[in-house]
Parts: structure tokens; C-alpha cells; sequence
């Protein structure tokens, strides 16, 4: 009898210790993350912004070798000499109330650099040939980053959405944009990819008032703390 007695009051104060669940410990919070971009940049609806911007009328591309797109009265040929697709960038985003695990407010500013742009018109009513180099974008945004983040060199992911601002700055002209962007990636530890997808209305007023959207596809490497 004493040793049932016995086993069971080993028993009674052996359950809760059982019972406890172990804790994973939390990941350390980042505030910061530095980047450098690879954009590849895609034009879209090109012919209305901003060929019809600049032309002052409706543009149709064309199957001709020698020039892409011409207005639809055939009274303009267009031939775009350049767009370069290939650029480079930097960002940094913070995260004012840290990011671990979970949702949380994140700010991004960028230096992009954006498409070499070189267009020719001809024909009786064309317009003087457009060109835009050198053009870098300041943008700035703010969105919803979420992490799921393991502690010390565990694998970890992430993804966010945000929209934002943005100023031009070329050798020809300035000018502004609004942004949307969207992405995701990995990490280990502090070391992290990122690929994302930015749609960007640009906007410009010289020589005459037109805009363009752009698509850059970037994949970044980026560091946390």
C-alpha cells in the first residue's frame, strides 16, 4: 500500500511537468534591410504612352523592318532605337516597430536607375525625336511586410506589398511617378533574396506633356539588422 501511495504523489507532481509545452524561441527582431538591386524593366501599352503622347494622335505598331509603330493615318513612322531593359539599383527599408515573425509596417526608399529611351519620327508632321538618358528614380513607399523568420541561420521567408512616390531626374528632363510593388524571398539569417514586381506610371511635361508605365522585374540580394 505504501509504495501505490507512493508512486501515485510521484505521479500527481510529474503530470504538470509533463505537461508543459516548450517554447521555441522567437527570432531576434530587424529594423533595417540594405539592398542591391538587378532590374530587367518592361514597357507596356508603349504605342498609347508614350508615342501617342508625343505624336498628338492614334499609333498602331506595324510588321514594316524598317520602323515599328507609324500613327494610323500613315502620315508618322515611328522606330524606338533604344529602350534598355538592364538596370540597377539600391534600397533600404525600416521597419519602425521591428520585423520578426508576423505583420508589421515597413518603409522602402530606392535609387533606380530607369530605361535609356531613343526614338525617331519621321514623315511630314513629326515631331523632333525623343530621347531620355541618364534617368534615375527616387521613390519612396510604405506597405505591409510579413515574415516567418527562424532564429540564428535558419531558413526564413518573407513577402510584402506597398505603394509609393517617386521623382525623375534625367539629363533631358524631370519629372514624377506613383508605384505599386509586390514581392517575396528567402532567408538565412541576416542574408537574404528577394524577387519583385514594381508597376510605375511615369509622368513628364517637356517637351510635351506624356507619361509611360514600366514593369521592372528585380531580384535582390540584401542584408538585416
Amino acid at each position: 500500500m505504501r509504495h501505490v501511495l507512493l508512486t501515485i504523489v510521484m505521479f500527481v507532481f510529474a503530470a504538470p511537468a509533463m505537461a508543459q509545452t516548450y517554447a521555441t524561441p522567437k527570432p531576434r527582431r530587424q529594423f533595417v534591410t540594405v539592398s542591391f538591386d538587378w532590374m530587367n524593366t518592361e514597357p507596356l501599352h508603349f504605342a498609347s504612352h508614350p508615342l501617342e503622347d508625343l505624336v498628338g494622335r492614334p499609333v498602331a505598331s506595324t510588321q514594316n523592318e524598317e520602323f515599328e509603330y507609324q500613327t494610323r493615318d500613315e502620315q508618322v513612322q515611328i522606330d524606338v532605337l533604344e529602350f534598355r531593359k538592364k538596370n540597377r539599383g539600391v534600397s533600404a527599408a525600416v521597419y519602425p516597430l521591428g520585423l520578426s515573425s508576423g505583420p508589421t509596417l515597413g518603409i522602402r526608399g530606392s535609387i533606380e536607375q530607369m530605361p535609356t529611351i531613343r526614338i525617331n519620327f519621321e514623315g511630314p508632321e513629326a515631331p523632333a525625336d525623343y530621347a531620355m538618358t541618364g534617368a534615375m528614380a527616387y521613390d519612396i513607399g510604405a506597405g505591409l511586410f510579413v515574415a516567418d523568420r527562424s532564429e540564428g541561420w535558419g531558413l526564413g521567408s518573407h513577402a510584402f506589398v506597398m505603394g509609393g512616390v517617386g521623382r525623375i531626374s534625367a539629363d533631358e528632363r524631370d519629372g514624377t511617378r506613383t508605384f505599386a510593388e509586390g514581392g517575396g524571398g528567402l532567408n538565412v539569417g541576416p542574408i537574404g533574396v528577394e524577387l519583385a514586381v514594381k508597376f510605375a506610371w511615369n509622368r513628364f511635361s517637356e517637351p510635351v506633356k506624356h507619361t509611360f508605365l514600366t514593369i521592372p522585374v528585380t531580384v535582390r540580394a540584401s542584408l538585416s539588422f
